[in-house]
């Protein structure tokens, strides 16, 4: 144990944070995420969360992780499939844990990515982590910037 480091961030994912660099991707994903396969395929890194929900574990990460000041949507979601009649209340509280440590990380909303786009996106990702969250759409990518 470490103080003043949330213990659900594992060994693991505490390295793979210390080791991304300057615009460096990371998944962190829902429980319906075929994140096993997606890591596989690409040789990607893939770290189990799996008692815990996106937001615990993105409250977690955004005390550490700062967000890319260099592109204009550092934060992306995964697009509501047309024709799914759903409207995603967790990404508001996204958004809220965000601006508490990144208040210009928000400042032109977050970058909507078709499903199979935001695949293709979560292939190149420096790493996927995934989580038991139950809520649909609840897959967010974070783009990592410098410590100033």
């Amino acid at each position: 144990m470490l103080k003043n480091i949330s213990s659900i961030l594992t060994p693991d994912l505490l390295k793979i944070l210390m080791e991304m660099g300057h615009g460096d991707e990371i998944v962190i994903a829902d429980g319906n995420f075929p994140g096993a396969s997606i890591t596989a395929q690409a040789g990607t890194k893939l770290v189990r969360c799996d008692g815990h929900g996106v937001p615990e574990i993105l409250e977690a990460i955004m005390k550490l992780l700062p967000l890319d000041q260099y592109v204009e949507q550092p934060v992306a979601l995964m697009q509501v499939v047309p024709g799914d009649n759903v409207q995603p209340t967790i990404w508001a509280e996204y958004e809220n844990i965000i601006n508490k440590y990144e208040p210009d990380g928000m400042k032109n909303g977050f970058d909507m990515v078709e499903r199979f786009a935001f695949y293709d996106r979560a292939k190149k990702a420096y790493a996927v982590v995934m989580t038991g969250e139950s809520a649909i759409y609840a897959n967010i990518i974070l783009k990592k910037g410098v410590v100033k």
